[in-house]
Order: C-alpha cells, then structure tokens, then sequence
C-alpha cells in the first residue's frame, strides 16, 4: 500500500515506518519536527516537512499521488501538560485531526489506523482491561484521543471510512539493531529516565508513590516493546474493514511495577541508578495492564519481545551509544 504517515519522524511513528517499508508498503512521512527527527526516518520513505494544521500543505502530499491509507501518530502527548494547557490539546490532537480526515474525505482516502491510548479508559474498575470496559478518561490528553476515536467511528458510518484505533500501553524499548530509539525533550517515560541516571545525565530517578496496593507499593505498568506496536499496526492496516471502526487494546498482558523496572536497569547496566521516593502523583492508578486477545484474534498479532529484559536491554543499547539521542553527532 502508498501509506501517508504523519509523525513517523517520533518515536512510535519511526518504529513503524522501518515495519511498514519491511512489509513493501510505500511510506510518505509528513511531521513538523517538533518533537520528532528528521534522522529518525528511513531513506527509503519519501520525507515532507508540514503541519497539519496547515491544511493546504496536507492537501498537496495527500493530492500528489493515490494514497491507500493513513497512519496517524502526530498529537501532543504529555498528560501533566493537557492539564494545564486543554486547549493546546484539543486544537492540534482534535481539530487537526478533523482537518486531516476532511482531506482524507475530499482525495478518496478511505482507511487510517489511529495512535490512541489506553487513557480512554480512566481508571478503569478492573484489570487486566478490556476494550468493553468504560471509556471515562481523567484527563485532556485522554479526552482528545476519545474525541478523535468517535470521529472516526461517526466517518465510518458516514462516508465508508475504515479506521482501527490502538490503543497503546506503555511503549518502550528501541530498535533491534540499536539505530533509532526514544528521544523526548523533556523526557516523560521511566524507562529513559532510568536509564539518563546510569549515563549520569541525571542524580537520581523519582519513585512517585510507594503505598500503593500492589505487591511493592510502586505503580504497575504494561510494558510494550516499540517494535512489537510496530507489528501491531502494520497488522491492523492489512486487515482492516472500510466502513468499519475498530479498536484494539496492544500490551503484553503483564505488568512490572516501577521498582521492577529499576531493579532490571540495574543488573543490565550495572548502575546502582539511585532513587528517591516523593509523594503519589494525582490521578496515576495503581495498576494498568491490557488483555489483548480481541486483537490477536483479529489479526494474529503477538508480543515477540515481551519480556522486561528484552525490553530495557534493547532501550540502553540504544541510549548508551547515543547518549545525547539523535542530536549525536
């Protein structure tokens, strides 16, 4: 398929850019750079440096040539910031999305597999969650990725659309063969920060919490490695139905909590990685893992790197050779 992919110069995007071009599809990468790199992107993808809030740029990539389907990454993800700033949220999450799916509608393109969140979910009243579980975010962030979910569903039935929302867990890992990996400016993600306190970048790492009911007190999480998401949404693009609207938790099915976590980035670093408690953080739940059977069972899809060592050792080859991320020279 002639995919257009915008934000596939970020971290999850980039991942599936490499997956997509594996698997023969084209790839047109569209991001404004904010917060991706331009090295993160494969020379094999045709690169367009745009906004989407820029309709008449979006409508000239999108006019150029046939394109069978869009990947959607680009959004704004930091859930502390949505808090502060909704409406710097609802305007590029939200309405750029509206923008892209008008031009979609106008040059015929009929199917998008969207990055969404398992933020949709709240706090969600069991574990591991299901996709039929409440959608009751507690956030803006969260909030937007419902929004646009409904969007999609509403241009499904209406104009023939086909659109599979993922809904992630915690991505986190980095590319196999150690050439691209995460790099957020400010990092939010436990795993690189971990990993910047082995590399000295920084004096410690915070424990947000140590009296929650789990087994040590600390949050669980549902680690995902970034390119076994990658896999999920190739899988999800091949398969998926124009004028439906599907969507699919992707996790391992298993949490690890943040003292797991660092324990793992000790004994593969052979850092000590000290760490310092400091109070919960609002809104942070105690645990959060997915059941993914709805989308192994849709598409076949599966975990291949699903351990938490498999995990962190992929991420710290990655930042232990660019430790500066890709602004390494």
């Amino acid at each position: 398929m002639n995919t257009f992919v915008t934000g596939g110069a970020g971290y999850v995007g980039s991942h599936c850019v490499r997956a997509l071009l594996a698997r023969g599809h084209q790839v047109t990468v569209f991001d404004n750079l904010s917060a991706g790199h331009r090295l993160a992107v494969p020379a094999e993808a045709e690169f367009a440096h745009g906004d989407l809030a820029d309709r008449d740029a979006v409508e000239a990539v999108l006019s150029r040539r046939r394109f069978d389907a869009v990947l959607h990454f680009a959004a704004f993800l930091n859930v502390g910031e949505s808090v502060q700033q909704p409406l710097k949220y609802y305007r590029n999450n939200v309405l750029n999305t509206l923008q892209l799916l008008e031009v979609m509608e106008q040059t015929g393109v009929r199917r998008m597999v969207f990055s969404s969140t398992c933020a949709v979910y709240g706090n969600p009243a069991r574990v591991p969650i299901t996709e039929d579980l409440p959608r009751e975010p507690i956030n803006p962030y969260g909030n937007t990725k419902l929004a646009v979910e409904r969007m999609l569903e509403d241009c499904a039935a209406a104009w023939g659309l086909g659109a599979v929302a993922l809904r992630y867990f915690n991505a986190a890992g980095a590319a196999s063969d150690g050439s691209i990996g995460e790099d957020h400016v400010p990092e939010l993600h436990l795993i690189p920060i971990v990993l910047q306190v082995a590399l000295g970048q920084r004096d410690c790492v915070q424990i947000f919490g140590d009296d929650y009911p789990t087994p040590d007190g600390t949050c669980v999480r549902d680690y995902i490695h970034v390119e076994d998401l990658a896999a999920a949404h190739v899988l999800a693009l091949e398969r998926l139905t124009p004028g439906l609207f599907a969507a699919f938790n992707v996790g391992t099915g298993r949490g690890h909590s943040v003292q797991e976590v660092i324990a793992e980035a000790r004994r593969i670093t052979g850092h000590p990685i000290p760490a310092r408690h400091a109070p919960r953080r609002s809104g942070d739940p105690p645990q959060l893992y997915a059941d993914s059977d709805k989308l192994r069972r849709a598409t076949g899809w599966r975990p291949e790197q699903d351990s938490l060592t498999q995990i962190v050792a992929s991420a710290w080859r990655w930042h232990s050779a660019h430790p500066r991320g890709f602004a390494e020279p």
